[in-house]
């Protein structure tokens, strides 16, 4: 690693590749398009909320686990603001889509989504503090770069649009850099053998927001039952 290179730096080094695909997927080209079919788009937020209910959850293990107050206070904010914040840009759009809240409390988690969290509530029940923000940073970091990406790009559909925007917003950003740094700093001084845990967690979240994205794209369902 270079002198003046972070830990993070190394983290995405290790998933250019998998952001490539990401960027290359048929529905974030559909969201940039503006030709990505409702039903897929609707399909997402459902599941989106769904998620981040447990994210949120994960995100209080974050603080518990925190090594200082001033993180946990802010692992217990990003928590709050993933039940509040976004849940206001979810329901923005159920209200558009006329979904009544019985509706809602119908849906129940895609066999990605369920799989995505259960590997994070896994890192956060058997983990370091270092490996459960290294499973949550994909969240973060691959939005903010997406979000940055399709806003250059713009998107002819307002709902799409407003998606985007909320992901390349300077407020974001601010977030993620807080995120980036607790990460760099719970990462100094470990040794080699951590690190290669620290990314194998990165990674592997990595690559379900690429399936995270792919499931709403083949409305994904339970094969069986």
């Amino acid at each position: 690693m270079a002198a003046d290179a972070t830990f993070t730096d190394a983290l995405w080094r290790s998933i250019e590749g998998i952001y490539a695909d990401i960027l290359a997927h048929p529905f974030l080209a559909g969201l940039s398009s503006g030709q990505l079919a409702k039903e897929k788009f609707q399909y997402y937020v459902v599941q989106d909320s769904l998620y981040l209910k447990d994210f949120s959850r994960c995100l209080a293990i974050a603080s518990s686990k925190a090594p200082a107050t001033p993180i946990a206070e802010m692992f217990l904010e990003h928590s709050r603001t993933a039940l509040v914040v976004e849940r206001a840009l979810h329901e923005s759009f159920f209200a558009e889509w006329e979904l009544t809240p019985a509706e809602l409390e119908g849906a129940r988690p895609a066999p990605t989504c369920l799989a995505y969290t259960s590997y994070l509530f896994r890192v956060g029940a058997t983990g370091s503090f270092a490996e459960l923000v290294a499973a949550l940073l994909p969240c973060y970091w691959i939005y903010w770069e997406v979000g940055r990406q399709l806003e250059a790009m713009g998107s002819p559909e307002p709902l799409f649009a407003r998606w985007i925007e909320t992901y390349a917003a300077d407020e974001f950003a601010a977030v993620v850099r807080q995120v980036l740094k607790v990460m760099n700093d719970a990462a100094t001084g470990l040794p080699p053998q951590a690190h290669a845990e620290l990314t194998r967690h990165f990674v592997t979240t990595s690559r379900y927001e690429w399936m995270f994205w792919d499931a709403a794209w083949r409305l994904e369902s339970w094969p069986a039952g």
